[in-house]
């Protein structure tokens, strides 16, 4: 009764005033000012707890907090009234100084750190734009740059021409180059799907990334349809093994339609020796993926594309500026070497509702219908607006100086006692063990690793309870626990490897 008195007066008091099914349609039912004062408070907050203190190494790069604790601390319960502005700023005080500070100087847990301004300004952009790129009438700009910057990472890898598409991650890219090859392979399937179609292999390293395996499994191929070819000490697959296998599947009467090599390989940062794959390729007819997730930015410093060297030959390559180049998550293009529509064939679903082919400009720019995805971000700003910033010299001294700073922390790891390298590294992967004093007079055996094996689990336990770094560690190939230590933001420094050296025998003493 209540509210119905209530909606009369608010009638009353607009002129002209609508009522439908009990709902007033006269005027905005958000308050503006309001809204775009929280705004500005909240992007105050941002600018303090996050931006400037993203450098100071005197900050914490994590509040440490168990799951139970952190629910009570945060307020997570949805209610059915809103909460004041002065608690939702609170509550975004609360996320942030909860949270793992990614920009910290000292996170090396992950294959992206660090914080690029420019690129962060254009992810405001697109977020307070709240754009989708699938048609140039209502994404316009955000189409052209997606051209410009596919354009030029093409003419990087060595293609004289080429197609791509920005996607959500590293892991789709790959998805969506098995997909493309196994479209090439047989363009029936599109219609017919799996039902007529052969056993179909794919071939790809042990070290390559666990995506493959997602993406045989989602694609129906099958995770034992995923043949995984043998690699040397140093990570890098041997093109002997894949010869041997690709011969192997062809005897088994299977179909073989791919290869996934790995330019940056996740744990030890190996690549894939991709001319003589491409041998391979060639002579089989396969298609040549290229995962280069995390090292195709090495594409960029003429110091260190040798690398890639190769890569040229590949069929289609996943990049991520993400990663090395720091152009904020997420940034990840597949790109193909195919230019006769290859992408749009295979992913086309010619949707009449959006991509109608009697509008007024020309239809060539609605690229969505190369894409899985319908909404998509425009991903490529980041990258464009930050390459326009810095050019490509100012990229490419990121990817120098990440390579030069991870090579002085290994002649650190040489020189200090307890410290051990598992391999000479060729990229920003630094792969090492700590021995503790209570280890170092222990014979070489089963029970001196397995107490090894304890040893970085501990380490990582102690540094975010404290909050000083992050560092990630793993098991690989029979090597017990060590550490990975990854070179990525522009903001680390010399310092700070002597830091996490220091910090780590800070941590062990007693150990």
């Amino acid at each position: 009764m209540e509210v119905g008195i209530c909606k009369q007066d608010m009638l009353q008091k607009k002129k002209n005033a609508v009522l439908v099914d009990g709902v007033i349609l006269n005027g905005p039912i958000m308050d503006s000012k309001a809204g775009e004062k929280f705004v500005e408070e909240a992007c105050k907050i941002i600018m303090e707890e996050v931006i400037q203190k993203a450098n100071d190494v005197t900050e914490k790069v994590c509040e440490w907090r168990a799951p139970e604790t952190l629910k009570k601390i945060l307020d997570l319960e949805m209610r059915d009234t809103g909460e004041s502005h002065q608690k939702l700023l609170q509550l975004c005080q609360d996320v942030i100084q909860y949270s793992v500070k990614t920009s910290h100087p000292r996170f090396f847990n992950q294959l992206y750190a660090g914080i690029d301004y420019y690129s962060l300004v254009a992810r405001f952009i697109t977020e307070a734009l709240n754009p989708s790129v699938y048609t140039y009438e209502v994404s316009p700009v955000f189409l052209l740059v997606e051209e410009t910057v596919i354009k030029k990472m093409i003419e990087f890898i060595g293609w004289e021409e080429g197609d791509g598409i920005f996607n959500p991650g590293g892991s789709v890219s790959n998805m969506y180059a098995m997909n493309l090859a196994r479209y090439k392979f047989c363009p029936e399937i599109k219609e017919k799907g799996l039902s007529s179609l052969p056993r179909l292999v794919l071939f790809t390293s042990e070290e390559c990334h666990y995506s493959m395996k997602k993406a045989a499994s989602f694609l129906g191929i099958g995770t034992e349809n995923v043949y995984f070819i043998k690699t040397d000490e140093r990570g890098k697959m041997i093109p002997e093994e894949l010869e041997k296998q690709v011969q192997r599947a062809r005897k088994e009467g299977s179909a073989p339609f791919l290869v996934c090599a790995t330019a940056g390989t996740t744990v030890l940062g190996a690549f894939d020796p991709l001319d003589e794959i491409a041998d391979i390729c060639e002579k089989h007819g396969l298609w040549l993926h290229v995962d280069a997730s995390w090292g195709g930015s090495a594409l960029i410093s003429r110091k260190h594309c040798r690398l890639l060297h190769g890569i040229h030959r590949a069929d289609s390559v996943a990049w991520n500026p993400h990663k090395m180049l720091l152009a904020g998550i997420q940034c990840c293009a597949l790109l193909v070497k195919d230019n006769s529509g290859l992408l749009k064939k295979c992913y086309s679903a010619k949707a009449a509702y959006l991509f109608q082919q009697d509008k007024f400009y020309d239809v060539s720019y609605d690229t969505g219908d190369k894409s899985i995805q319908c909404s998509r971000r425009p991903d490529a700003f980041k990258f464009w607006l930050m390459w326009k910033a810095l050019g490509t010299t100012g990229l490419e001294e990121r990817v120098n100086r990440a390579l030069a700073l991870a090579r002085y922390l290994v002649e650190e790891i040489k020189k200090r006692e307890g410290f051990q390298l598992l391999l000479e590294p060729e990229y920003a992967n630094v792969c090492f063990w700590y021995i503790p004093p209570s280890l170092r007079k222990m014979e070489d055996g089963p029970e001196f690793w397995q107490k090894l094996h304890e040893v970085a689990p501990i380490i990582k336990e102690r540094m975010m309870k404290k909050g000083s770094m992050m560092l990630g560690y793993q098991p690989h190939r029979g090597k017990v626990n060590f550490f990975r230590q990854v070179v990525i933001s522009p903001q680390v420094s010399r310092e700070d490897m002597d830091f996490l050296l220091d910090e780590i025998e800070l941590l062990a003493k007693d150990l």
